[in-house]
């Protein structure tokens, strides 16, 4: 049974996701706002088509703790669902994401002209310096840069690794920086397909102190995701 739903859930994120990449590949470029306006619509089916279906629902505590305009959301990253969850939480998303989702058919390509930034891994000082200036554009625009400071997915009670790039941010950027926590990998784990039935809970702490340096960012960041996790191997 939990298959059958997790395949009936599949059906609705995939089907919606293509309608609305093919509305906006069509019409969405002349419009980028229009492609983030999707996109948030996207989210708030895919959560809607979760709770019905997977019996998952998204509890959210520090909701008060986001400001209205720019700010950097350091957010954990356990499950693609995470990506549904910020979609839907913050009014004007800006997400940092590795360049080669440009890859992905349709959807790849609608990513950039929405306003995200793409980021080579590889890429050293230069592309660190490319995605600090895009930031900081956002920013002055009035939107909420959501980065995954892990990188890429950490399973459920695994202690990951904080990366370069929210400490750039961290110490370079005037905008609000936003620790935010999850047990997301509880109901959908990375490339799982089967979703367990339970609530997702997602903190939104108040932001960091400005003028941190780099060791205390990154303990301020493991004290809000890992807790008292052991080191893992």
């Amino acid at each position: 049974m939990r298959l059958l739903r997790s395949t009936c859930f599949n059906i609705i994120m995939f089907g919606s996701g293509a309608l609305l990449s093919i509305w906006c590949a069509m019409a969405g470029r002349f419009l980028p706002e229009g492609i983030v306006r999707a996109a948030r619509l996207w989210g708030r089916i895919c959560l809607w088509g979760l709770r019905v279906c997977c019996g998952i629902a998204v509890e959210v505590e520090g909701r008060e703790n986001l400001p209205p305009g720019g700010a950097i959301i350091a957010a954990q990253h356990q499950s693609a669902l995470d990506i549904f969850i910020w979609l839907s939480l913050v009014p004007h998303p800006v997400f940092v994401f590795k360049k080669e989702l440009r890859r992905v058919p349709v959807f790849g390509g609608l990513m950039e002209p929405a306003g995200m930034i793409a980021v080579d891994r590889g890429g050293g000082g230069p592309a660190l310096r490319e995605m600090l200036a895009k930031a900081a554009n956002a920013v002055q625009a009035g939107r909420q840069i959501v980065i995954f400071p892990e990188g890429t997915r950490v399973a459920h009670g695994v202690r990951g690794r904080i990366k370069n790039g929210i400490i750039a941010l961290a110490q370079q950027s005037s905008a609000p920086v936003l620790p935010a926590a999850t047990n997301s990998g509880l109901r959908w784990g990375r490339k799982a397909y089967g979703k367990h039935p339970g609530p997702v809970r997602v903190a939104i702490f108040p932001p960091l102190p400005p003028g941190l340096t780099r060791e205390e960012t990154v303990q301020r960041l493991e004290e809000v995701y890992y807790g008292d996790l052991p080191v893992a191997g």
